[in-house]
């Protein structure tokens, strides 16, 4: 099943990473299978972009942005239907037990694997 049959091509993903190169990166492999993509290096840019241009699939990587609980807890709240994943080298992150647990779909490994990303988004699309 093709992308454009399974909804995917009509998600909204933004991906906020602090490392550019990455994030063009990621942003490419979407767009590569025609799903749009938005980058964002800073929290602050994002937030203010959410406010204007809902997206369906936040991507966040937590080795290079200073994420916390409170920032995960306001987007859930401040866009329920929001589906969060996260990008990072390491398996465990003290102090974002509660993100994890409740506002985070899931943390895909680095480097990332791009049929777990696409599973994630097609089950999405699917919701």
């Amino acid at each position: 099943m093709g992308n454009r049959e399974s909804g995917m091509d009509r998600l909204k993903v933004a991906v906020v990473d602090a490392d550019k190169r990455a994030c063009r990166a990621l942003c490419a492999l979407l767009e590569q299978a025609r799903i749009p993509a938005a980058s964002f290096h800073t929290l602050t840019v994002l937030t203010e972009r959410l406010s204007k241009e809902p997206v369906a699939v936040l991507i966040v990587d937590l080795d290079g942005l200073p994420v916390d609980n409170t920032f995960f807890r306001s987007l859930k709240k401040q866009y329920p239907d929001l589906h969060i994943l996260c990008l990072s080298s390491r398996t465990y992150h003290p102090g974002l037990e509660e993100a994890m647990g409740e506002h985070i779909c899931a943390s895909l490994g680095k480097p990332l694997n791009p049929e777990e990303l696409f599973y994630w988004l097609k089950a999405f699309a699917a919701h």
